[in-house]
């Protein structure tokens, strides 16, 4: 494990980690996973779960979690969903979307106080969903040229399955940039505002909190320009001679969660 800054890990108060490639990979939960969060439980150390994937519900997520054998309380889950309707209810209170995605976003935004609707909507939403409509691209495309403002609930351009890579948010996205030449405004990690409204959801700071994730392109860049200590684990994305590669460099570097347990 190889340290770069002054913070350690028994100095962190809060923790941020991402979920697949760090707590669990295809559906099992990550070695070391579930001892981490009973650590974090153990320790009173406050946390949050963090996912671009806006298709889930909290509590969608903590069932699909406990499949995994990970106990982890839909309130320690954030969502790009949940990031984007606090995004826009702090831009425009009690404001009108129109929505392509599924329960995770539309429940998110309704909690938010949005009203879904296609008629003269303020901003076009896009999330994720298995089955992106044309006709509903279409709509998202004709308001956005009528003047709605277009938000995407994060870049990613694929998702994994099964059978292979599928388009994603990123994908649809770019899409209806080219039609409208308009780019939106994407809340998901890399956007550090992903991690700032989950460090106000559990009131933390930013010296004091650390982001554990498995893509040097998403969750660490995002963390560094948050202000947080960086632990980047090689179980996901990210593979120890890809490191160089980039600008930027985590504070810490390990095997996976495990190798962090022994040091909270």
């Amino acid at each position: 494990m190889s340290t770069l800054n002054h913070r350690k890990p028994a100095d962190i108060e809060c923790w941020l980690t991402d979920m697949d490639g760090v707590l669990v990979h295809e559906n099992r939960a990550v070695p070391g996973a579930a001892e981490l969060i009973q650590r974090w439980v153990d320790t009173s150390k406050r946390f949050l779960v963090l996912t671009n994937n806006s298709i889930f519900t909290p509590r969608d997520l903590a069932a699909r979690l406990r499949a995994s054998g990970l106990q982890v309380p839909e309130e320690n889950l954030w969502t790009s969903a949940l990031a984007t309707a606090q995004f826009l209810k702090s831009q425009m209170p009690h404001g009108r979307a129109f929505v392509i995605g599924e329960a995770g976003l539309t429940t998110a935004l309704h909690e938010a106080g949005f009203i879904l609707t296609d008629q003269a909507p303020d901003y076009v939403v896009l999330g994720e969903t298995r089955t992106y409509s044309f006709e509903a691209i279409t709509r998202a495309i004709r308001l956005i040229g009528d003047g709605a403002r277009f938000i995407a609930t994060n870049p990613d351009a694929t998702g994994p399955s099964a059978e292979g890579p599928l388009p994603a948010t990123g994908a649809i996205a770019a899409l209806i940039t080219k039609a409208t030449n308009r780019e939106p405004y994407i809340v998901g990690k890399p956007n550090p505002m992903m991690f700032r409204s989950a460090m106000n959801r559990i009131e933390a700071h930013s010296e004091t909190t650390a982001m554990i994730g498995d893509r040097m392109d998403t969750d660490i860049v995002a963390g560094m320009e948050a202000g947080l200590h960086t632990v980047l684990v090689f179980t996901g994305i990210t593979r120890p001679e890809d490191v160089d590669a980039f600008p930027f460099r985590p504070d810490q570097a390990m095997n996976s969660v495990a190798d962090l347990i022994a040091h909270i």
